[in-house]
């Protein structure tokens, strides 16, 4: 068991084994594909039922060019987004079952319209090579996202990293963030415990997880703003990845 010791700043962290990082926020600057796909969705439900969209867009976390770190689209899973729009069909009279059906559909159509690739969600500056860093000092890396499955597979393969990343998981069905149960299934996966693996997110759900999963630490990431309130319950916040430092000795 290869173990080293990891420092944010004044914060270190002995005996790390793995690194699990989010995906959305965290790796992949993704605001601007989740804001269209918010509003995609919105404008697609509003056709069929009109006066929907803009109470919707609250819901998601959109509001004009700005999406809430905090919000819907930002941190729920695909699962979450589609109930949360389905209750606000429902609110128009319609029956549950026909409230998640128009939902699904329109999020269906959605995607066929939004393409994501390297253009509207592309790593955020400097990661690949924090990436590579810590792969090279042993430590094994893995994703756990509330991004569908085959979003973070398909993130993984659009920018190569499939050297560095030993562990490519989303939420489909069932749990999602901040469920404990996904972080102690990837640490499973990854063959590690969760007392030797840290978890860096950009949302309190990333970091309630971790904790209540015991892990060996929370570094939360909010690119350009290390003081969002919305991370004070993190061991450390960080304003870029390079700032997570491997120490030898």
């Amino acid at each position: 068991m290869h173990l080293v010791t990891i420092r944010c700043r004044d914060v270190t962290f002995p005996n790390i084994q793995a690194v699990i990082f989010d995906k959305d926020g965290t790796l992949e600057d993704s605001q601007v594909f989740l804001r269209e796909l918010g509003q995609r969705r919105s404008r697609l439900i509003d056709a069929q039922i009109p006066g929907i969209g803009e109470p919707l867009l609250m819901a998601f976390g959109i509001n004009g060019n700005t999406l809430d770190p905090t919000g819907l689209m930002a941190v729920g899973s695909r699962r979450e987004c589609e109930i949360a729009a389905a209750a606000y069909v429902a609110e128009t009279g319609r029956g549950w079952l026909e409230a998640l059906a128009i939902a699904k559909s329109a999020f269906e159509e959605a995607d066929r319209y939004l393409k994501e690739d390297a253009n509207t969600s592309p790593l955020f500056a400097g990661s690949l090579e924090v990436l590579k860093i810590l792969s090279e000092k042993g430590l094994i890396l893995g994703i756990l996202s509330a991004a569908r499955t085959a979003r973070v597979q398909a993130f993984v393969k659009r920018h190569e990293l499939e050297p560095y990343i030993k562990l490519q998981q989303g939420v489909d069905e069932g749990p999602s963030k901040p469920d404990p149960a996904l972080f102690l299934q990837a640490c499973q996966t990854l063959g590690v415990a969760p007392a030797s693996t840290l978890m860096v997110g950009d949302s309190g759900g990333d970091i309630e997880m971790a904790k209540r999963a015991g892990a060996a630490g929370c570094i939360g990431i909010c690119w350009g703003t290390p003081a969002a309130a919305h991370l004070e319950t993190a061991d450390i916040a960080i304003a870029q990845l390079n700032e997570i430092e491997v120490i030898d000795y």
